[in-house]
């Protein structure tokens, strides 16, 4: 099969390679998918570069998120499967083979079937976006009726919070950095686009929400906006931070605001999230997904040769959007 690797950690235009590698088969609980369109995450990234571990494996075909078709099962029982239309989610995570390739073997219950009026790069754009997105919104109940407020409203974890925030009955707020990116969040359904660098957020969340505040905050970079999030919050809400930008940052919290607010602090990252709320989200994305209601937006779509294009350009944030490699 065709994919690409790599066998050493460092930038994306020097370890990055395409070949041809052996064909993978499935075990038990396994099956195999005929990728047609793989994700590109900022963990992706992080991985090749060493930002998160050291090597795990001699050899890794990387990307953990992707969707495709059902070729081929490990257990007999399973055989109903073949031909079905898949998303698939942490592909890579603890094994050396993800979605960069023709064919990627995965744990049966992460290969999530893939409605039929859904496109495969929708479903190469669900995985680590829509997870945690949804960890982020509904670790800490329904949200029908309440406020939410998503910082970087335009990036793949913001556009995702907005599409399923909405799914499920809020009123959005979100901030940007620009015109380009307003276009983005309004896109997706924000109800209140707010430019991060020169409106008054909490001024504008107040008067949104009555003088209520955001019953739920998603946070791209959370140091930058804590103060931000603390004049906003409802009392009792939470602040949910998903992203940071150095294995060595550190939050101080003042801790006398988050006491008179009743402040829940969130943090999420995906991998260690539980496997029953995973399965929760699961069910939430595939409802969303039926109703039509999840449309992400799609920055940069290229070859399985230009790979290590996409990982420039998501590196350097030169492209809005989610970044999709056509396999």
């Amino acid at each position: 099969m065709k994919a690409a690797y790599y066998d050493r950690q460092g930038p994306a235009d020097e370890v990055l390679r395409v070949a041809d590698l052996p064909l993978p088969h499935p075990g038990p609980d396994e099956v195999r998918v005929r990728i047609h369109v793989s994700g590109l995450n900022p963990t992706d990234l992080k991985a090749r570069t060493g930002f998160s571990s050291a090597m795990p494996f001699g050899r890794i075909i990387p990307h953990q998120d992707g969707a495709g078709v059902i070729d081929a099962v490990g257990d007999p029982e399973d055989s109903k499967r073949i031909g079905e239309r898949v998303w698939v989610y942490e592909a890579q995570h603890g094994r050396p083979s993800g979605t960069a390739a023709e064919y990627v073997v995965v744990p049966s219950t992460q290969a999530v079937q893939l409605p039929e009026n859904v496109s495969f790069d929708t479903g190469a754009s669900l995985g680590i976006p829509a997870l945690t997105a949804h960890r982020c919104l509904f670790a800490d109940g329904n949200l029908k009726g309440l406020n939410v407020l998503v910082h970087g409203g335009a990036g793949v974890v913001g556009t995702a919070s907005i599409l399923l925030a909405k799914w499920a009955g809020a009123s959005v707020m979100a901030t940007v950095l620009n015109a380009e990116q307003a276009a983005i969040a309004r896109g997706v359904g924000a109800d209140l686009v707010l430019d991060r660098q020169t409106d008054d957020v909490p001024a504008a969340v107040a008067a949104h929400t009555g003088n209520k505040g955001a019953d739920r905050i998603v946070d791209v970079n959370v140091q930058a906006n804590l103060d931000i999030n603390l004049a906003c919050l409802a009392p009792g809400g939470v602040i949910s931070s998903y992203a940071m930008t150095n294995a060595t940052d550190e939050l101080t919290l003042p801790l006398l605001k988050a006491m008179v607010r009743g402040c829940v602090l969130r943090f999420v990252f995906i991998y260690s999230v539980p496997v029953e709320a995973k399965r929760r989200a699961v069910e939430d994305i595939t409802s969303c997904l039926m109703s039509g209601a999840y449309t992400p937006h799609i920055g940069l779509k290229v070859g399985l040769d230009s790979i290590a294009d996409a990982h420039l350009a998501l590196e350097s944030a030169s492209v809005t959007g989610k970044v999709l490699i056509e396999v």
